[in-house]
């Protein structure tokens, strides 16, 4: 083998690489979020909510996604739907604050869908070439 033959092996896809960090970057900031909304910025009761266990789920793929796991991939793009399921409900009955929070959490799980669809489809193309 010539060096030319493993040079693209060794580079990795940009749109992996693009998609494997969107991917994580939104669950972190899912989590973040989730944290920050239950705790401190509109909990449902003050100093905070029970609410916050909802971050838990979410903690469990990010070492799967970190270490570039197609199975996670595949499996959060599932799990995800749960939590953007309750950021449009959220949006619509809450008011003020929790309202706009829960339209960011519409977002990020929209982009966390987004970039787990794509990895997992770039990546089963490339291993069919």
């Amino acid at each position: 083998m010539s060096t030319s033959d493993s040079a693209p092996a060794a580079r990795p896809d940009s749109t992996v690489a693009i998609t494997r960090w969107l991917a994580a970057g939104s669950l972190l900031a899912l989590i973040v979020l989730g944290l920050a909304w239950e705790l401190w910025l509109a909990p449902v009761r003050p100093g905070g909510s029970w609410l916050v266990i909802k971050v838990l789920p979410l903690c469990f793929p990010l070492a799967g996604l970190l270490r570039n796991r197609m199975y996670t991939y595949r499996w959060v793009s599932l799990m995800v739907w749960i939590y953007f399921t309750e950021g449009v409900v959220r949006a619509y009955s809450d008011r003020g604050l929790s309202a706009q929070l829960a339209m960011i959490e519409t977002v990020l799980c929209l982009v966390l869908f987004a970039a787990c669809a794509l990895h997992v489809r770039v990546r089963l193309h490339r291993a069919k070439s």
